[in-house]
C-alpha cells in the first residue's frame, strides 16, 4: 500500500468514527453544548466537513459547487460548529458524506506532490502539497474525534468505538466508578 492509500485509508476510517458518534442519539443530545464553549456533537461533524470540503476543493482548483452560508462573509463567527434547530440532521449527514465523495476525488485524482494553495492561511505557509492536506485533514478529523470522544462519554457514557473496543479497558459500571474513584484520590492527595 502506497502513502498516499495509507493516508487516505486513515482518513475514511476517523470519518467514520466521527459520523457514528451520532448513532442512537436523539436530536437534543446531538445537537446540545456540552462546554463552555457550544462543543457538541452534530457540529464537530458539520465543521470537518465543512473544512474537509475548503482543503480538499478550493485548495486544489477543484470547488465542490456546495454552498456553505456558514463560511460568508458577514456569517457569525463559529456558525460551523453547531446547527441551528431549522437546519435538519439529516442535511448535515449528507454533507458529511458529500464531503467525503469530493474529498476522495480530488485525492484519488492527485498526486501527493500536488501543488495547492490555502488562501485562508498566512502568506508564509499557503502553498502547500496534497500529502500536507492530508496529513492536515488527518490530524484535525481525529483532534475532533477525540473532542467527539468525551462528549459522548458524558451524555451516554458510551465511550471509544463501542462495546468491545479493544483500546478500552472491559470493566463494567462499578469498575469504572471504582477507577475514576482510585484517580480523583490520586489528584486530591497530589493537590494536598
Amino acid at each position: 500500500m502506497d502513502d498516499k492509500a495509507i493516508l487516505l485509508r486513515y482518513l475514511r476510517a476517523r470519518r467514520g468514527e466521527l459520523l457514528a458518534k451520532l448513532d442512537g442519539l436523539g436530536e437534543y443530545d446531538a445537537r446540545r453544548p456540552m462546554t463552555p464553549t457550544g462543543t457538541n456533537l452534530l457540529g464537530l461533524v458539520k465543521h470537518v466537513a465543512s473544512v474537509e470540503l475548503g482543503y480538499f476543493g478550493e485548495v486544489f482548483g477543484r470547488p465542490s459547487g456546495r454552498e456553505l452560508p456558514w463560511f460568508d462573509e458577514g456569517a457569525e463567527a463559529d456558525a460551523d460548529f453547531w446547527v441551528p434547530a431549522g437546519e435538519s440532521r439529516e442535511s448535515i449527514v449528507e454533507l458529511h458524506r458529500f464531503s467525503a465523495e469530493h474529498s476522495d476525488a480530488t485525492i484519488e485524482a492527485l498526486p501527493l506532490d500536488a501543488p495547492g494553495e490555502v488562501p485562508w492561511w498566512p502568506e508564509e505557509r499557503r502553498h502547500v502539497t496534497l500529502h500536507q492536506i492530508l496529513v492536515h485533514m488527518c490530524v484535525e478529523t481525529a483532534q475532533h474525534l477525540g473532542h467527539a470522544d468525551i462528549l459522548r462519554e458524558l451524555i451516554d457514557g458510551s465511550a471509544g468505538k463501542g462495546p468491545g473496543d479493544p483500546n478500552l479497558s472491559q470493566r463494567n459500571t462499578e469498575e469504572w466508578a471504582a477507577h475514576r474513584s482510585r484517580i480523583e484520590g490520586a489528584a486530591r492527595e497530589a493537590s494536598a
